[in-house]
């Protein structure tokens, strides 16, 4: 049997995240064999996000918080959470989302999703849509209005 102790995770921080999104994280359902759920405890540091306001379109995200106070962006405003507070983000622009940490304490959630490709993200305040193909060469993250129409540099042969 394989297990993980999330009590004290090894957190990753990304040198190269932006200022505002510079939060830790550790991703451990790779490390069970996880092939469907997607698993991470992130740890927020005062005034740091886990990622920009954004939605799935394939996937549904749920979030469990751990520890301190997060703050909840979603489409009706933003509420501040509570340790052992539970929340799903469904699919589509209702499950839109963003964790933040506007507190002077750290702040740590478990966030785990489904795992599919391909799959669309949508980050509605930068007008950009992502698509996952699973396989990184083919991912592309584009600003809508770059959109070409359907028969763009096709020919009949």
């Amino acid at each position: 049997m394989e297990r993980v102790n999330i009590a004290e995770p090894s957190f990753k921080y990304d040198d190269s995240d932006p200022k505002g999104f510079r939060g830790g994280s550790f991703r451990f359902g790779s490390l069970l064999g996880a092939e469907e759920l997607g698993t991470t405890v992130y740890e927020l540091p005062p005034g740091q996000s886990i990622c920009p306001y954004h939605y799935e379109y394939a996937e549904e995200e749920w979030l469990i918080v751990l520890a301190g106070e997060p703050t909840l962006r979603h489409p009706e405003g933003s509420d501040r959470l509570a340790p052992w507070d539970v929340v799903c983000f469904h699919r589509g622009p209702a499950g839109a989302h963003q964790v933040r940490n506007d507190t002077h304490q750290v702040v740590r959630v478990l966030m785990y999703s489904t795992v599919k490709h391909p799959a669309a993200t949508v980050y509605p305040d930068s007008e950009k849509i992502a698509i996952w193909t699973g396989n990184h060469n083919d991912d592309v993250i584009v600003h809508r209005s770059s959109g070409v129409d359907y028969w763009s540099g096709e020919t009949a042969r």
